[in-house]
């Protein structure tokens, strides 16, 4: 049996900080996206830290200095629509970063994925494919996320999410056991309509201010 994928839940403590309010119901959809950028940016940074890099040298106003330089290209696939929040965050760290668009909404009956848009590229050679969505709740729209990516040729992938319900933990590590998780928190389960509970409700219509 393959070994599971590595879960990383931070324990940083701007990031608990920063769950407990957008936890919060009070929290209006303007401090909720700039929450969901701080959040996503704390993740980031731990999920970068293998990024390989070059040496470079660079001059100074007194001077020449070693350094160095990212080498890797990376591309993002931020699952619409919430996951548009996550991209910007680190196209803020990384401008250098590739944005390719992922729709995916779950049926309400069958309460699988189906795709109503996708706009990768036909060759998918970038180094590293950070897959990044909010809400981890059942895993089937991240596992088909990373299908569509490792049917396109993609080998490195990273999944980033703000908040992870048990079971989409399991359903994500049991299908991809080679795509490592970044995540905030882990909470207690799904209720029956498959919403995490805590949880903080729908992460779309939280950050966009609809219903």
């Amino acid at each position: 049996m393959s070994a599971r994928a590595a879960v990383t839940v931070s324990r940083h403590p701007l990031a608990q900080h920063k769950l407990a309010r957008l936890r919060d119901r009070a929290t209006e959809p303007p401090q909720f996206r700039a929450l969901v950028h701080d959040l996503t940016q704390l993740l980031f940074y731990e999920a970068a830290q293998d990024l390989v890099l070059g040496p470079v040298t660079v001059q100074t106003p007194l001077g020449e200095s070693a350094g160095a330089r990212l080498t890797e290209s990376v591309a993002l696939l931020p699952i619409l629509r919430a996951g548009l929040g996550m991209a910007d965050a680190i196209l803020e760290v990384l401008p250098s970063a590739h944005v390719w668009h992922l729709g995916l909404y779950r049926d309400h009956e069958t309460l699988r994925p189906v795709t109503y848009y996708n706009k990768l590229p036909a060759h998918l050679n970038f180094d590293l494919w950070l897959v990044v969505d909010p809400m981890l709740a059942t895993g089937g729209s991240a596992v088909a996320a990373l299908d569509v990516l490792k049917r396109g040729g993609a080998t490195r992938i990273k999944y980033l999410g703000l908040i992870a319900a048990p079971e989409g933990v399991q359903a994500l590590t049991e299908a991809h056991p080679d795509v490592p998780l970044y995540l905030a928190a882990i909470d207690s389960h799904l209720d029956e309509h498959s919403y995490i509970v805590p949880g903080l409700g729908d992460a779309g219509d939280r950050q966009f201010g609809t219903h």
